[in-house]
């Protein structure tokens, strides 16, 4: 699962940049569009950039 959730929240980020286009042409609110668009990158980098740190024994 670990693997594959970078590649879905990838497709998550291509599909709201679409989203995000039609918003431009005004076929979707905006205001709909821009908040998925920014979270669906937000979760892709952080998924593509977070790594298994051992933080020690609590």
């Amino acid at each position: 699962m670990q693997g594959l959730l970078p590649i879905l929240f990838f497709i998550m980020t291509i599909i709201a940049f679409f989203l995000n286009i039609l918003a431009f042409m005004k076929l979707v609110p905006i205001f709909v569009s821009l908040p998925l668009l920014f979270i669906s990158i937000y979760l892709t980098i952080f998924t593509f950039t977070h790594k298994r740190v051992f933080r020690g024994m609590q």
